[in-house]
């Protein structure tokens, strides 16, 4: 490193190598000094975390509500020390003025540049967001970025705080965040679904259990099944989402509040109702709140179940599209993309085959998250980094997959009604509804003279004249075999 002109004088304010590069300018932490870009908001502890943590590639920055929740708890601090007289009214301003700047210009995201995967529960990425703040504050009030002596970092930002509390209360808003965005995406996926039960509604196809055929059903059924899945997901994201409103904020660094006024954390905690719009609360017990992590395990465990639900579906649209000739075929998939470099004219089912991924990788970061989980000791869980990387990425994921499905292949799916007639015609489980008339012994027989001879069971009905023509016509109504209105009643 260039020598460096001293700065001796203790005002705090920012050197530059002795070289006379402005592009640079060195900050000093109790490990030595780091050269910055000049024109970073980051300061000398993201510079080391940088170097520290090259691991995934993804900065924090590319998690938007992250970001939008780590400057909210500042903003909430800085309210709430203000408010005691511990911070003074312009340095409470600038503050507040950044933080708003940066949620609400993405441009800044960029700063935020410590790796997701990092060690120490989340120190960097909370010192990541105290130096861009304390820099966009310092640029606000007319001072060069890395002039701490004026605004500091720790001093002012991170006042009356630790990453203990900051941090795990940032997590579970960044949660609630994403929360709205996945369940809009789960509503739109319910209309859609919804839409295809109604028009499917009239079209009997056959159903089937563990691959062989069985009693008729609705195409509309189906779909309407799919529709009703969703929806009680969408009830079960919104109902454990409430998980994460208690928050520790106040709690700092193992949950007994040192450093603290006693009336700091009931103060932050209602700045940060006011400015998410959430009904956020104190947790009960800070001391639990801080080193344990079940709220983030147990939300997990309903991404997953969400998960596996998406991924049921996408593979229930893969059988029924299958073919064309030579599988189900009752309905046909939209044509997104050529399937093969090498088989003219095929299409695959692509879209589901994306959702079946993405759950596959939900499934995969809820163990993650167990893991983790279950590696706290102690006071404190080091490990919320890596939960909050699983966790807002699953939820990014499902979000995108979710929208996905609907407007690239539910939207557009068509049923292919003379495949679905033609099947139904053959169907030999039928005869399940000649049962409480002719009893299961003889529909067996007639079953397996169907199956052997290639016959329509109600053909072999009349042939053996089991039934009368009119019974049997009414014993095999279409409205009467599918039920439509079944538990339904009141």
């Amino acid at each position: 490193m260039a020598d460096l002109i001293r700065n001796d004088d203790g005002t705090g304010r920012p050197c530059f190598p002795a070289d006379g590069r402005a592009d640079r300018r060195i900050e000093r932490d109790l490990l030595g000094q780091v050269e910055i870009p000049a024109d970073a908001y980051w300061g000398v502890h993201t510079g080391r975390a940088i170097e520290n943590f090259r691991i995934s590639g993804t900065p924090i920055g590319a998690f938007a509500e992250l970001v939008r929740a780590l400057v909210i708890v500042k903003q909430a601090a800085a309210r709430a020390n203000h408010a005691l007289g511990h911070l003074d009214g312009e340095r409470a301003a600038a503050i507040e003025a950044a933080c708003v700047r940066i949620a609400g210009d993405r441009r800044y995201h960029a700063h935020f540049v410590v790796d997701v995967m990092q060690g120490g529960a989340g120190t960097s990425t909370n010192m990541n967001a105290n130096e861009v703040i304390a820099n966009v504050a310092l640029e606000i009030l007319g001072r060069s970025r890395g002039d701490y002596a004026a605004l500091h970092p720790n001093d002012h930002v991170n006042m009356a705080q630790s990453t203990n509390d900051a941090y795990p209360t940032a997590l579970r808003l960044a949660a609630l965040f994403a929360v709205d965005p996945l369940l809009a995406s789960l509503a739109a996926l319910a209309e859609s679904l919804d839409a295809k039960a109604r028009e499917f509604s009239s079209i009997l196809k056959v159903g089937r259990t563990q691959l062989r055929d069985a009693v008729p059903m609705t195409l509309g059924q189906e779909f309407g099944a799919f529709r009703s899945m969703i929806q009680a997901e969408i009830r079960n994201v919104r109902e454990h989402s409430a998980m994460f409103l208690p928050v520790n904020l106040g709690g700092t660094a193992i949950g007994t509040g040192v450093n603290t006024h006693p009336g700091y954390a009931r103060l932050a905690i209602a700045e940060l109702a006011r400015l998410t719009g959430h009904p956020v609360t104190s947790a009960p017990d800070f001391v639990e709140a801080t080193s344990d992590v079940g709220a983030f395990t147990m939300f997990s465990g309903t991404l997953k179940r969400l998960a596996i639900k998406l991924s049921k579906i996408s593979s229930d649209l893969r059988l029924l599209s299958s073919g064309p000739r030579a599988g189900l075929g009752e309905i046909v998939l939209p044509a997104v993309q050529a399937g093969s470099s090498i088989m003219p004219g095929k299409i695959n089912p692509v879209i589901p085959e994306v959702v079946n991924q993405v759950a596959y990788l939900v499934a995969g970061h809820d163990l993650t998250i167990t893991m983790c989980a279950e590696g706290g000791q102690l006071q404190l869980n080091p490990f919320e980094p890596m939960i909050g990387y699983c966790l807002l990425s699953s939820m990014k994921l499902l979000t995108a997959a979710a929208d996905t499905l609907r407007s690239r292949c539910i939207a557009g799916v068509e049923a292919d009604i003379e495949r679905c007639r033609a099947l139904s015609e053959n169907n030999i489980g039928v005869v399940t509804a000649l049962v409480p008339v002719l009893g299961y012994d003889v529909c067996s027989a007639l079953a397996k003279r169907a199956l052997a001879e290639g016959r329509k069971i109600a053909d072999l009905v009349l042939e053996e004249r089991r039934l009368a023509p009119e019974t049997l016509a009414d014993l095999l109504r279409p409205d009467r075999l599918t039920r439509p209105n079944l538990g339904q009643e009141g």
